[in-house]
C-alpha cells in the first residue's frame, strides 16, 4: 500500500472550530466521476467522529487503489456515511453540474444525524436546509472532505467493476469510464452502450451527432 506524499495535507482544523463554537456536527461532501464518459456520478458525505479519526486520510487523488480501500474501511467503522447516486439518465437530463448537485443532497439527507454545517468541495453547492461553506480544493485541505473525497471514489470505482461484468469489452473495470485510449478504442469496435452519456461530446461524436 502505497499513500502518496502532498505539499497540502488535509486537517480538521476547520471542522474543529465549529465544533468549539457549538455547530456541530459538520459534514464534508465530495464527488466522483464528474469526468468520465460513462458511467454515474457518486457523492458522499461523512462526519467524522472528533475522537474516533483515522490516521492517513488524504484527498482520494493523492492515495492509490489499496489505500483507498483501507481508509474506506476505516471510515465506515467510525464515522457518519451517506452515498448519493445520479445515474446517467439524470446525468443526460439535468447536465453534469446538476446532476452532481443532486447527488450532493441525497448524499447528506442520506446521513444518520443532520449535520449544522455541510462542507462541500469546490466552488458550487447544492440548496440544502442547514448551512453550507463551499471550499476550493477542500478535499486538500479539511479531512471530513478528505474522507468523503475516498467514500466517493471507492464506491463509484466498484460500481463500475460490477457494471464491467454487465457491458463486457469496454474495460471499465480498469478505466472506471473515463476518457482513455482504452475506453475509445472500445467505443470504435463496438459502439455506444447504455453506460455512456450522450450528453458529453465524445459520445455525440461516437453517435455521429456532432
Amino acid at each position: 500500500m502505497k499513500i502518496a506524499d502532498s505539499r497540502i495535507k488535509p486537517t480538521f482544523e476547520l471542522e474543529a472550530a465549529e465544533l468549539q463554537l457549538g455547530f456541530g456536527p459538520v459534514a464534508g461532501v465530495d464527488e466522483a466521476g464528474r469526468g468520465p464518459w460513462a458511467g454515474p456520478v457518486v457523492a458522499a458525505a461523512v462526519i467524522l467522529d472528533p475522537n474516533k479519526i483515522p490516521a492517513s486520510i488524504d484527498d482520494s487523488k493523492a492515495l492509490d487503489e489499496d489505500a483507498r480501500a483501507f481508509l474506506y474501511n476505516r471510515i465506515v467503522k467510525v464515522a457518519g456515511i451517506g452515498v448519493g447516486i445520479a445515474d446517467v439518465a439524470r446525468i443526460d437530463r439535468d447536465n453534469i453540474l446538476g446532476a452532481t448537485l443532486w447527488a450532493m443532497g441525497e448524499a447528506v439527507a442520506a446521513l444518520g444525524e443532520k449535520p449544522n454545517l455541510v462542507l462541500i468541495d469546490g466552488n458550487k453547492a447544492p440548496r440544502l436546509a442547514m448551512p453550507t461553506r463551499t471550499i476550493v480544493k477542500g478535499d486538500a485541505k479539511c479531512l471530513s472532505i478528505a474522507a468523503a473525497s475516498i467514500i466517493a471514489k471507492v464506491t463509484r470505482d466498484r460500481m463500475m467493476m460490477q457494471l464491467a461484468r454487465e457491458y463486457p469489452g469496454y474495460g471499465f473495470e480498469r478505466h472506471k469510464g473515463y476518457g482513455t485510449p482504452e475506453h475509445q478504442s472500445a467505443i470504435n469496435k463496438l459502439g455506444v452502450c447504455d453506460l455512456h452519456r450522450r450528453s458529453f461530446k465524445p459520445v455525440q461524436l461516437a453517435l455521429g451527432l456532432l
